[in-house]
């Protein structure tokens, strides 16, 4: 009795007062957002977004990121340096109370800067508290100063070490291993990443170096032509129908606006939107102004040349944005974000500001280049008369399932319970491995539907097709929440949607294919994390009654390792699944289906631009993009089965 009055007592001795940047430590998630692989690139992002910040000030032009061979990184610019004397009020050299006090910094007022992004005046000090070891130096004012620090505490003084006629702030950490799961960073998305930034603050330069290599990687990145070169780089594997990017720019007050634009001949929307470089996935004011502006003047541009007739519906919003790819960058000097992750801008006089400034510039651009605008009103009729046949065709399927006795697909072996937080879809490829599935999983839990052939390459194809495909409707039927615009999360009849395909070229086909699927009509289900792949072994390893699963040769290598067994003994024995059909219902439960034995990839959505490359470059109807990836990536491929 006495130990259980001392775990749930409360009292003043339990109230933890964490000072200086011990909350910082204790709660990283809380800054960083994890101490995965993304919160630890984070730590980066948020030393370049200073820098960044003086580059938008117009005190920087060039930054220099640098991977070390033992994970720390160096990031040098040569703006103004951080400042370095005696804080009016803490009376500490600045420099210090930037790196070891939150919330301080010269982002809050009017005052060093009037645009900044990353975490207003925190960064420095988090990527300080979460470092094992980090050592600031700036060159400012003839002198070149130095501060070392280890897990946020200052270990020397702020000190001279030398002469100077150059300025800036160079800053190295090692991030903690006491901290992050692990500490290599993935070069790739950095690149990715600093791209980005290059091309939304035109002009810059940003180097990025890894050392790692025995040949260091090194890629400079600077876009005079700003978002116009993003949106290029943006369609570089889709084909355009007309030549120019769109651009326009316009501001009020201390806001500014710049749109880039331009239409390829696929189907898909892809419109990116930043404020103050922050990538704002949720959207925001900036957007609906943008959706505004383009839909009122495609339709007065088309009612006044006669493309529509009097009589005529409007186009909608989804018709001129087919095909589109744009940018929409926003600079302001107090952001308001709003959404669960902060990547909502909430501004209201920003959508104002987007739909005036783009409703002028664009209807000048269009009356100036009839031809630009006669290619992209055909294009936006053609989506219409799709979308029309479109609707036609959704009706259709709901009329349908309306007049069966059951509104589900004839195929799907549906599971018991009925809340969807708790279940989960397996789609599996072919009927044969739908049987086994079927037989071998949890029927409370987990519901089954077998796809067979071929499904449709969404890629290359509009909505209409989508909803008259035979493969693809039971799967949108199954999942219950709608396609495109129309799709909602909270409607979805399964918590996870677990695509189950062979480990060979045809399964990985099927994977790619509904991916695609997913990514283009059903977006949402991909960035809140409901797709999975699951991973079914390749190999049975076993020795009479002693068996063992592998998922690859390395794994197989460390069986026989562990278990003291050679390949060249008679009685051990190898099998080579060639496909989830050769695995009978218990074997499929216990290594592909059952929750607790089991292993599954999610597929996340970090980067929204890398995604839409990937997807356009393999499944698009251009053959150069996939020669040339190919060429580029084929050394590292170390597993075609995956």
């Amino acid at each position: 009795m006495s130990d259980i009055n001392n775990v749930n007592s409360y009292d003043e001795s339990q109230i933890q007062v964490l000072e200086g940047l011990e909350a910082v430590r204790k709660r990283p998630g809380m800054y960083i957002g994890s101490t995965s692989l993304r919160g630890l690139h984070h730590l980066v992002y948020e030393i370049v977004a200073n820098s960044v910040d003086e580059a938008l000030a117009g005190r920087c032009d060039e930054i220099r990121v640098i991977v070390h061979k033992d994970n720390s990184v160096t990031v040098i610019d040569n703006g103004t340096g951080i400042p370095v004397g005696a804080h009016p009020k803490m009376g500490i050299s600045t420099l210090e109370v930037v790196h070891t006090i939150l919330h301080a910094g010269g982002k809050f007022g009017t005052g060093a800067y009037s645009v900044s992004g990353g975490l207003h005046g925190v960064g420095a000090s988090v990527v300080n508290a979460l470092s094992e070891s980090m050592e600031v130096e700036v060159k400012r004012e003839g002198h070149i100063y130095r501060q070392k620090y280890s897990r946020g505490a200052p270990v020397t003084p702020v000190e001279i070490i030398g002469e100077t006629e150059d300025h800036g702030t160079k800053s190295t950490f090692k991030p903690d291993t006491q901290i992050f799961e692990d500490i290599c960073f993935d070069f790739e998305s950095m690149i990715t990443r600093y791209r980005e930034m290059a091309f939304l603050n035109r002009g810059i330069k940003i180097n990025l170096i890894d050392e790692r290599p025995e040949e260091p990687i090194i890629k400079n990145l600077h876009y005079e032509g700003g978002i116009i070169s993003f949106v290029e780089y943006l369609n570089k594997t889709k084909d355009t129908i007309h030549d120019k990017v769109i651009f326009v720019e316009g501001s009020k007050d201390a806001n500014i606006v710049e749109v880039a634009m331009q239409y390829n001949d696929g189907y898909n929307e892809n419109v990116f939107s930043y404020a103050n470089n922050i990538a704002t996935t949720e959207g925001g004011t900036h957007l609906t102004g943008f959706r505004t502006a383009i839909t009122k003047v495609f339709n007065d541009y088309a009612r006044k040349y006669n493309f529509i007739k009097e009589s005529d519906k409007n186009l909608s919003g989804e018709d001129v944005r087919e095909g589109l790819t744009a940018v929409i960058s926003i600079k302001l000097p107090e952001p308001q974000f709003e959404g669960q992750t902060k990547t909502k801008l909430g501004n209201s006089e920003i959508r104002t500001l987007v739909e005036n400034v783009l409703t002028e510039e664009l209807s000048s651009f269009l009356e100036e280049n009839p031809s630009v605008g006669k290619i992209i009103l055909e294009k936006c009729l053609t989506a219409a008369r799709a979308r029309e046949a479109a609707r036609k065709a959704r009706e259709l399927t709901r009329r349908k399932s309306a007049l069966d006795t059951s509104t589900l697909p004839g195929k799907l072996a549906d599971c018991s319970e009925k809340d969807p937080s708790v279940t989960e879809i397996f789609i599996v490829e072919g009927d044969s491995a739908g049987g086994s599935a079927k037989q071998g999983r949890d029927r409370r839990i987990q519901a089954i539907l077998p796809l067979w052939g071929k499904m449709l390459n969404v890629e290359k194809s509009r909505i209409d097709r989508v909803f008259d495909n035979e493969k693809l409707s039971p799967v949108i039927i199954a999942l219950g929440a709608g396609i495109g615009d129309e799709f909602d999360t909270s409607k979805l009849r399964y918590d996870k949607v677990i695509i189950m395909a062979d480990a060979d070229v045809d399964g990985s086909h099927i994977r790619m294919l509904l991916l695609t699927f997913f990514f283009r009509y059903m977006r949402p289900l991909v960035e809140k994390g409901h797709v999975y792949i699951a991973m079914p072994p390749l190999f049975k390893v076993y020795k009479g009654k002693e068996e063992y699963y592998a998922y690859d040769d390395r794994q197989v290598e460390k069986i026989y390792r562990e278990k003291g067994w050679r390949k060249e003994d008679q009685n051990v024995n190898i099998q080579r699944y060639k496909g989830l059909g050769e695995m009978n219902p218990d074997q499929l439960w216990e290594t592909t289906m059952n929750p607790e034995t089991r292993s599954i990839m999610k597929v996340e959505l970090d980067d929204a631009i890398t995604a839409d490359e990937v997807f356009s470059t393999f499944m698009g109807d251009k053959v150069e993009p996939r020669k040339e990836y190919i060429h580029l990536h084929a050394k590292d491929v170390t597993n075609l089965d995956f």
